[in-house]
């Protein structure tokens, strides 16, 4: 579902990570308004139905058809699974993308499986009461992750899509890999990784030199979720990105 945050100029478009939402943007919309008009995105299986055993082709679809009416190319975002549907649409969709931010995710993560991550979800102590609950089992940056995601009800948060859903999107990450997408892509992209990032070792790194046109950088004391971890210095590196593209444009640049 496609939700219009306000602004004017380029489209800006962010996508959430797994088990994330919209929502997580919150606090990177504002500053986000000031270079473009801003669109999120919950993907499907996120506070919505999902096929059964979707494919990240199917996603990539869904996104392709809520931002159809979206007809200038747009400046994608994303976060994790985000990055990678990012970079997959650009792929699919090379007239649609001017520029590419993918944080913390790489194209091979082969022989890894989600299923006891995915028994550790299911055994979270659902409902959370309130939350202060929700902050002191994830802790404040998870937890505000969470906050932004999980669904309120009458008897506290919860989860806000199914464990199997969450747990098949990121198991098909294990039985495949997706550089053939990363170096189809054609347009700038920043690389930002988290000292303590969840991609296997070295492998953003080499993204970065599989393609012309990609700065690839770490954040320290930053884990996979850069954007909350360390929020001063993602929005520096963005809005210099930005600025980037800006000035390639108006110079006359393919960016």
């Amino acid at each position: 579902m496609l939700y219009d945050e306000g602004g004017t100029g380029v489209p800006i478009l962010l996508l959430h990570g797994l088990m994330g939402s919209a929502r997580t943007w919150a606090e990177h919309v504002p500053w986000l308004r000031e270079h473009g008009h801003v669109y999120t995105f919950d993907a499907a299986g996120h506070g919505r139905p999902a096929p059964a055993r979707p494919t990240t082709e199917d996603f990539v679809a869904d996104l392709a058809a809520a931002t159809a009416e979206i007809t200038e190319p747009m400046i994608v975002i994303g976060h994790s699974m985000g990055g990678l549907h990012g970079w997959m649409f650009a792929a699919a969709h090379p007239e649609r993308v001017r520029a590419l931010v993918v944080e913390d995710m790489a194209p091979d993560f082969r022989g890894r499986t989600a299923q006891h991550w995915a028994e550790m979800i299911a055994a979270w102590p659902q409902p959370f009461p309130d939350a202060e609950a929700v902050l002191d089992f994830f802790g404040p940056v998870a937890g505000h992750y969470f906050l932004h995601s999980f669904v309120l009800g009458s008897d506290g948060y919860r989860l806000h899509g199914s464990v199997d859903t969450f747990r098949d999107i990121s198991e098909e990450w294990g039985t495949r890999d997706f550089w053939a997408q990363w170096r189809a892509v054609r347009v700038p992209t920043l690389l930002i990784e988290g000292e303590f990032t969840i991609t296997p070792a070295g492998q953003m790194k080499k993204m970065a030199g599989a393609r012309p046109d990609v700065r690839h950088l770490v954040v320290d004391a930053a884990g996979h979720l850069v954007h909350d971890d360390q929020p001063v210095v993602y929005r520096a590196e963005v809005e210099r990105f930005l600025h980037e593209i800006a000035g390639s444009a108006a110079g006359g640049g393919s960016g």
